[in-house]
């Protein structure tokens, strides 16, 4: 007999699987309809964006592009902008080549007889460039001249920006980027889970390719058990969160039925799933993971922590279950549904997170900040040791440790060091992480101190880390779908007798924002959507109004989204670079037209102000610098890993 439930999983696997491989042709055909906005329909946005130096210039991918491509087009100005290139260069580097760099750096910039010294330095910073020497290279050079060039940046480069036609593009993206934002946006695939209020799925961008894990929460399943504002918690956290660290939020929509949370793609497993099922023997039989795996891990995880606490977010649920793989190895944090946001200063007494990670100060409910965070890496580092938890011991192999006896232990006793895995040095920052009182506790002693300068990192250099160039010590099998099979999810009950009203609607409405800029403005570079765009010899197709009438789409309707998106069409191919290392590109033409309408513009102004201002039209040198081909790096489409595990959560998925 057919086992028709193995046939539908087998089908969506394969469906899943193959995502990334679809018709170039239909890329080509769907992307022929996008354009952006004319400059003209830009107003609006130039009169309410916030003129924020460091969001529109250092932190929206599109935004900081421009501005480079504009200091790059401004003699006066581009030296500053190769400066901060070198430096940063400089701090990625290692041994002998971060040393030339350094000495290079000083005879170029630092030196007044150099025709490249950063004349444009005052104060301080200009004297501590001048006499900067090898000793104190490093805070000189990061912390005073560093921002001293940010501060002349901010002056009248970014007021001559905002006047030029570079910051003119960067508004018709920013109006692009508010375009409507529905399940029609996306093809959706299997579904890799399910929690207390809803199912996640993959889905991907049918305009770009680009793959995303969609969490489909149920309004009324939500309004029944009064999820409500935790939803809306965690969606307004993820938005405020950025890091290559975290799990991040890409879009935020509804539907007739559901609240949509589009996030990153996690397809390597949870670290539980590796500590259990997979183990020091790749079977599941010796639990635990690897030492080297366990180091760079728990080295991204301490980084996502600490971006959290930077902006007094307390994490809440640190556990190797929230610990997320994606398809080249590195992990995010994952589910702050339990996240908080807490004021300055001021402390929380809420019960929150998983009996087992737990600290203290929670149990005995003692106001808290971010401490039970690293109380619970301490847990989790033991956990990927030892294959069980420090307060549950290896009897809870065998035998179920009650609830009351495990928080007894942790409020009274010592963890164990029976595995023979437990080295000195990580068994130092363990036992330094699960220090009962709170001022003893690593991550909070001496001022809040750094976990990351703990001597068991010491192979991790953590600048390149974070600019993820860093290779993980394992990678995930391809072609295997760690999700339970799709007939084995299993389905929700109907939800009766619930009806919305106008506080719903009005909730749905706050929920429903569409893309969050960074992540949105990342997947347009990624996908190679911004250079075609933005290319200005670009030939546009039969796209616009006339295609939105066939298809039956009227222009209101269409809103601000000034293309078709809704159109039929195979999964788009998926032209992504390595999420952990930066995107590099060849500059399009564009640069130079906008440089070259940059000119004339100021020649028609030095008639009035009897200005100076040139241009000479050359590319960004940092992008010529960093050149790289995309299609080098593009995923087979037979070698994608989607082996997303399902997991369970403390409130739902």
């Amino acid at each position: 007999m057919c086992d028709m439930g193995g046939l539908d999983n087998l089908v969506a696997n394969t469906a899943y699987l193959k995502a990334q491989g679809g018709d170039d042709k239909e890329m080509k055909k769907r992307r022929r309809s996008l354009s952006l906005p004319k400059p003209e329909q830009c107003a609006a946005v130039r009169g309410t964006i916030d003129k924020d130096f460091t969001s529109l210039c250092e932190r929206q991918p599109i935004g900081k592009k421009l501005f480079r491509d504009f200091l790059s087009s401004t003699p006066d100005f581009k030296l500053a902008a190769e400066f901060l290139d070198e430096l940063y260069d400089w701090d990625l580097a290692e041994g002998a080549t971060k040393e030339k760099a350094r000495q290079e750096i000083m005879k170029k910039y630092c030196k007044a007889d150099s025709k490249s010294f950063l004349t444009f330095l005052t104060g301080d910073p200009a004297e501590k460039c001048k006499s900067v020497t090898d000793a104190n290279f490093d805070e000189v050079m990061k912390v005073h001249v560093q921002e001293g060039v940010r501060e002349y940046l901010k002056g009248k480069p970014f007021t001559d920006y905002q006047a030029s036609p570079f910051f003119d593009k960067f508004l018709q993206w920013k109006e692009y980027e508010k375009q409507p934002i529905s399940d029609k946006y996306f093809y959706e695939f299997r579904t890799l889970g399910k929690g207390g209020f809803g199912e996640v799925c993959a889905v991907q961008v049918k305009n770009t390719g680009q793959m995303y894990a969609c969490k489909k929460l149920c309004k009324k399943r939500l309004k029944k058990k009064g999820g409500e504002k935790m939803a809306l918690l965690e969606k307004q956290i993820l938005e405020k969160v950025n890091s290559l660290f975290l799990v991040n939020l890409a879009y935020a929509y509804d539907t007739k039925t559901h609240l949509c949370l589009v996030m990153t793609l996690m397809n390597g497993g949870d670290l539980k799933y590796h500590i259990y099922n997979i183990g020091y023997d790749g079977k599941g039989v010796d639990k635990g993971i690897e030492m080297k795996r366990i180091i760079h891990y728990t080295a991204q995880i301490t980084t996502g922590i600490l971006h959290l606490h930077a902006m007094d977010i307390v994490y809440r649920d640190m556990k190797p279950e929230n610990v997320l793989l994606d398809s080249q190895g590195q992990c995010r944090l994952s589910d702050l549904g339990l996240a908080i946001e807490v004021v300055p200063g001021k402390t929380v007494t809420q019960m929150a997170g998983t009996g087992a990670y737990m600290a203290p100060e929670i149990l005995s409910k003692t106001p808290y900040r971010t401490s039970v965070d690293w109380w619970a890496l301490g847990c989790s580092i033991y956990e990927m040791v030892a294959g069980y938890t420090p307060f549950k011991g290896p009897e809870s192999k065998k035998e179920k440790v009650e609830k009351e006896e495990v928080q007894r232990r942790i409020l009274n006793e010592e963890p164990k060091w029976e595995h023979k895995c437990f080295d000195a040095a990580t068994k130092d920052i363990i036992q330094l992480f699960l220090k009962k009182k709170i001022d003893e506790r690593l991550g909070m002693r001496n001022n809040m101190e750094d976990p990351r300068k703990h001597e068991w990192f010491k192979t991790i250099n953590f600048p390149r880390l974070e600019a993820g160039l860093v290779d993980p010590p394992w990678v995930p099998k391809p072609n295997v779908v760690y999700a339970k099979d799709t007939g084995d999810i299993a389905e929700f009950s109907e939800i009766k007798g619930i009806e919305f009203d106008a506080k719903d609607d009005k909730f749905f409405k706050e929920f429903s924002t569409g893309a969050v800029p960074i992540p949105w403005q990342q997947e347009m570079i990624d996908t190679g959507l911004y250079d075609e765009l933005s290319d200005p010899n670009r030939k546009e197709g039969a796209g616009g109004l006339d295609d939105d009438k066939k298809s039956g789409t009227s222009a209101e309707s269409k809103g601000r989204s000034f293309c078709s998106l809704m159109g039929d069409g195979a999964p788009l191919r998926l032209k992504t670079a390595n999420p952990h290392r930066p995107h590099t590109h060849t500059p399009p033409p564009r640069a130079t037209q906008l440089t070259q309408s940059w000119r004339v513009q100021e020649v028609d102004k030095q008639e009035d102000r009897k200005t100076d201002v040139q241009t000479d039209g050359r590319r960004n040198t940092h992008a010529d610098a960093q050149t790289a081909s995309q299609t080098d790096r593009q995923t087979d489409g037979t070698s994608l890993v989607c082996s997303l595990v399902h997991r369970k959560t403390n409130f739902y998925l």
